[in-house]
């Protein structure tokens, strides 16, 4: 059975890119099969690794709807429900060593949580071909409180170097207590920090939050260059900032 790492703080803090270079070094190293989830409704996973997204599960929902109210309906026979399935099954975009499944959204009131409740299936569904999952949440508790994740081997927390984005994974450390999900090992990354130190008001905060501290990973000049260039951040040089920190990170937690 493989395992899954889900990774969720507040927007802004560099999740998405941490998730992405977990990604590229599970590859690296030849853990994979890797099954990469974007289940940030705003996704941009892909370009993080430089892929195009053929679908999401939203367009596809959207899809399936559509054709309901059509009056050819669904091809050779098929139900709503085995249309469906059939879509989902070719809704994942391969990529070098890995794939890649985006949730996205569809439109109208409620079809988050329908499209959520989509990701979950699928994940119970494929989640075992894989040595790994990786799961880039929502910004803040969305997904862990719906339960798209629900039974995590590692949880990554990352924040910024300041106290309001400590507090803000300190809340979904209290949330993953509170709902009694299935965590394994939960960590905190402090991304962004200058010259890779964090001030005493900082570790302060993080030791009243009651996280575990696993790495720091220095605000990262090459970072900004690749994204203003729109260039796919693994293809980052091996001796950057945030590359050498996530092998450390990485070898620290024995992936």
């Amino acid at each position: 059975m493989g395992r899954t790492i889900a990774v969720a703080g507040k927007g802004g803090t560099g999740k998405t890119t941490i998730t992405g270079l977990l990604i590229d070094y599970l590859v690296k190293n030849k853990q994979g099969p890797v099954l990469a989830v974007d289940a940030d409704a705003n996704a941009n996973l892909n370009e993080v690794l430089g892929e195009t997204i053929e679908v999401t599960l939203g367009e596809i929902r959207e899809e399936v709807n559509l054709r309901e109210t059509m009056r050819d309906g669904f091809p050779g026979g098929m139900t709503k429900a085995q249309y469906l399935q059939y879509q989902l099954n070719t809704g994942i975009t391969e990529g070098d060593g890995y794939d890649l499944l985006v949730m996205g959204r569809s439109e109208g009131k409620g079809c988050y949580c329908f499209v959520n409740g989509i990701l979950r299936e699928q994940l119970d569904k494929v989640s075992d071909k894989y040595n790994y999952v990786v799961i880039d949440n929502e910004a803040g508790m969305e997904h862990l409180s719906r339960g798209t994740a629900r039974n995590i081997d590692i949880l990554i927390l990352v924040s910024d170097c300041s106290r309001r984005g400590i507090q803000a994974v300190g809340r979904i450390n209290k949330l993953v207590k509170e709902l009694g999900l299935k965590v394994a090992q939960q960590y905190l990354i402090v991304n962004k920090a200058p010259d890779e130190q964090l001030s005493e008001g900082i570790t302060e905060e993080i030791s009243l939050q009651g996280l575990e501290l696993l790495g720091i990973i220095a605000l990262d000049p090459l970072i900004y260059a690749y994204d203003s260039q729109g260039k796919a951040l693994v293809n980052l040089p091996d001796d950057s900032l945030s590359k050498r920190a996530i092998k450390d990170i990485c070898q620290i937690i024995g992936l």
